[in-house]
């Protein structure tokens, strides 16, 4: 989950699973995969850096692979 601010400044945690879309017109606008839409007060740059930072805290071998990188042997996805 990501914690973000509704713009009546309410505290508003969403799951980054379900962000399709993350516009600046001018307001952040997250777009979520039901086509909901929220408006928040952080930047789509700041957004993302959530998105990141809390992706890398709950897969913690991502955060040491660059992107181009193979993941460790016995780590990788099972066919």
């Amino acid at each position: 989950m990501v914690l973000l601010t509704r713009l009546n400044h309410q505290p508003l945690a969403v799951n980054s699973d379900m962000i399709k879309f993350v516009e600046q017109s001018p307001d952040t606008v997250l777009t979520l995969i039901t086509g909901e839409k929220l408006m928040v007060l952080e930047s789509s740059a700041e957004v993302v850096q959530r998105i990141v930072a809390f992706r890398r805290s709950v897969y913690p071998v991502c955060s040491s692979l660059n992107w181009h990188e193979e993941l460790p042997s016995g780590q990788g996805l099972r066919e």
